[in-house]
């Protein structure tokens, strides 16, 4: 991949061994945890939790952040290739059902390095928030077994307002369908090695957006393959004091509201969220 750096859609061309580069970070690796992870989707956790490595900075930076310590890079511990490597070993060593990359966009090169080191035995997971160049997603892919996108917005408007992206749909969209070329595959206790899960979050106030977005998916060639996982699990959280509608929680009306939309469009392969699983408690401590 070229010195200057062109990973992600911002392809903000500067040198990161230089200066950061949009997404916050600079040529070195930084994250700020890993540890196996059991609230992901359950076909994703397995029986011991997922092998999760949380890396710093964010090419999307949308303002109700969850992970904001972490995606605005304030916070993480710089690590090595080679550390990097010894990570996805240890994570294997402990038991993890896979290797799972959260915001590995903006460390692709790095990423694709550790795993030339060291290539897993168990399946690795590319946990991204859709906003992917194909590309990137092109020479990462072969180390790649389950893709785990988000498909957050499918409005201009709404996706200009919370990330400053007016192009998100129109280039995550076409990140999925790239995505949706990987078989779906389980093993024999029901954990996927293979295939993508798109997340969709449902915002408050934002309901005719989300049936947008259900709308494309029912129409894209992961439908009915693949699997959708619509969340409830919005949590006022982030820089959003110039947001009022995020300041409060998604109601059980706007959620199921969304959910049967969902069914009357036919989609069926589809995993969703009891409206209490939005709570602070399955925010990540982190480590570093």
């Amino acid at each position: 991949m070229d010195k200057i750096c062109s990973l992600c859609p911002n392809a903000c061309k500067v040198d990161r061994d230089i200066s950061a580069g949009a997404c916050g970070v600079d040529g070195k690796i930084k994250i700020a945890k890993y540890y196996l992870h059991k609230f992901e989707e359950p076909v994703i956790c397995g029986g011991n939790g997922s092998g999760t490595i949380f890396f710093c900075g964010c090419s999307l930076k949308c303002v109700f952040c969850q992970n904001f310590e972490v995606s605005r890079a304030m916070r993480g511990k710089e690590i090595s290739v080679s550390e990097l490597a010894g990570i996805f070993k240890e994570l294997e060593n402990m038991g993890a059902q896979n290797i799972n990359l959260v915001n590995p966009t903006h460390y692709a090169d790095k990423i694709i390095k550790a795993f030339e080191s060291y290539k897993p035995k168990i399946p690795v997971v590319y946990n991204t928030h859709g906003y992917e160049k194909i590309d990137t997603l092109e020479k990462i892919d072969r180390y790649i077994d389950v893709y785990l996108p988000d498909l957050k917005y499918y409005s201009p408007a709404v996706s200009k307002r919370y990330s400053k992206k007016e192009n998100y749909f129109e280039v995550a969209s076409r990140a999925l369908e790239f995505m949706a070329k990987k078989p779906l595959k389980f093993d024999e206790n029901g954990n996927m090695t293979s295939g993508v899960i798109v997340r969709h979050l449902v915002l408050p106030q934002n309901v005719n957006d989300s049936k947008k977005v259900l709308e494309w998916f029912a129409k894209s060639p992961l439908c009915n393959v693949h699997y959708i996982n619509v969340m409830s699990q919005y949590t006022p959280f982030g820089d959003i004091d110039a947001y009022p509608e995020l300041k409060r929680k998604l109601t059980a009306r706007e959620y199921d509201r969304v959910l049967d939309y969902a069914i009357s469009l036919g989609i069926e392969k589809m995993f969703y969220q009891k409206i209490e699983s939005a709570d602070t408690v399955y925010i990540p401590k982190w480590d570093f």
